[in-house]
């Protein structure tokens, strides 16, 4: 005869709501790399954004040495900023501060 089965003690009162969905940033860095051009035709083909967008980013990381590209979920952030690496582009994901 085997031994009875534990179950453990259950707290069925437990708010399950569900964390607030935070915001994440790509961010991409100047690099002495890249050619303007370069950057602003990655911008255009991966995020299809018009050529003025682009170049508005681009000259941003040029001047300013960065340049929010993307807003949104980690996961997503996590997977654009991935792109802008096979790209040749220095891009990091941060969370965007409240």
């Amino acid at each position: 005869m085997s031994a009875p089965a534990v179950v453990p003690d259950v707290v069925e009162d437990l708010d399950l709501a569900a964390a607030p969905l935070v915001p994440w940033e790509v961010v991409v860095w100047n690099d002495p790399v890249n050619l303007m051009s370069y950057v602003v035709r990655v911008f255009r083909t991966y995020f299809g954004y018009s050529q003025e967008r682009a170049t508005a980013l681009m000259m941003a990381v040029h001047h300013e040495g960065h340049a929010i590209v993307a807003t949104g979920p980690r996961e997503t952030m996590e997977v654009h900023a991935r792109a802008m690496h096979e790209y040749g582009l220095w891009a990091t994901v941060r969370r965007v501060d409240s």
